[in-house]
């Protein structure tokens, strides 16, 4: 038969409980006996019941176990008490030396910061004018590799924006044209990059998305088949505003002149 466990609380009923406590005391000496013979150990066991009735074994003297017991936590404790004053000075002593390196670290950081140079000889500043240069010439560095990063990913985008732009006209089945950067009439940019660049006559939308038509000087001869026989019904290109176009033609009297 396969004994149950049982689980570990005190027991309710008196006598129950007392039938255990009788059971187990036996037991428990009966244990301590053995041990004390089988491992030649000095054993002592004291138990006092509910009711105060004092149990007990020794293998040797109670009393002189007891005074071996006391002597042994005595010295236990003072050499814990030794230990522990020990491990607080120990501690005590890192602590000062942290609190100096503080100390330190707090007047370089001053120094760093242009502060408290009264005191520093000339040797001392030239070295934390080369500290200081140093970690100028780090930041440029993190800050020229970020650009860098930066640059390279709005390349990535401008290039995928160019596809998707690309892919949508195709599919919508918008005319194209392929137009160099630049301003005709740029005085900074190349003239090889803007040969293909439409004149101001061409077709509006193309000029104005192209760049063709910006801010600076322009020759007559462009407008100059817009300003005088237009066509046989009008002298003048009449969607161009008529204060304004009177203006260029003023301006444009005298043959090669620029605006």
């Amino acid at each position: 038969m396969v004994r149950g466990k049982i689980e570990m609380k005190r027991i309710e009923n008196a006598t129950s409980r007392q039938v255990t406590f009788s059971k187990r005391r036996n037991g428990l000496l009966k244990k301590a006996y053995e041990f004390s013979v089988l491992c030649d150990a000095e054993v002592a066991v004291i138990i006092f019941s509910q009711k105060d009735r004092l149990y007990e074994f020794s293998s040797s003297d109670m009393r002189e176990t007891l005074t071996r017991y006391r002597k042994y936590a005595k010295d236990h404790e003072q050499t814990n008490k030794v230990e522990v004053e020990q491990h607080v000075q120990h501690l005590k002593h890192e602590s000062a030396i942290m609190t100096k390196k503080i100390e330190i670290l707090e007047a370089s950081q001053r120094k760093l910061l242009g502060n408290d140079l009264d005191s520093c000889f000339v040797e001392e500043l030239q070295e934390i004018s080369s500290q200081l240069e140093r970690s100028l010439r780090s930041i440029r560095e993190r800050k020229a590799q970020l650009f860098m990063e930066q640059m390279e990913n709005l390349k990535a985008k401008e290039t995928l924006l160019l596809q998707e732009n690309a892919k949508l006209r195709e599919e919508s089945g918008c005319p194209q044209w392929n137009v160099l950067k630049g301003r005709k009439d740029g005085r900074m940019s190349r003239a090889n990059e803007t040969i293909n660049l439409p004149p101001p006559t061409f077709n509006e939308d193309l000029v104005a998305l192209s760049g063709g038509r910006t801010l600076g000087f322009s020759h007559c001869s462009s407008f100059e088949s817009r300003l005088r026989n237009f066509s046989s019904l009008h002298g003048v290109d009449p969607t161009m505003n008529n204060v304004f176009s009177q203006k260029v033609r003023n301006k444009c009297r005298k043959p090669k002149c620029v605006l």
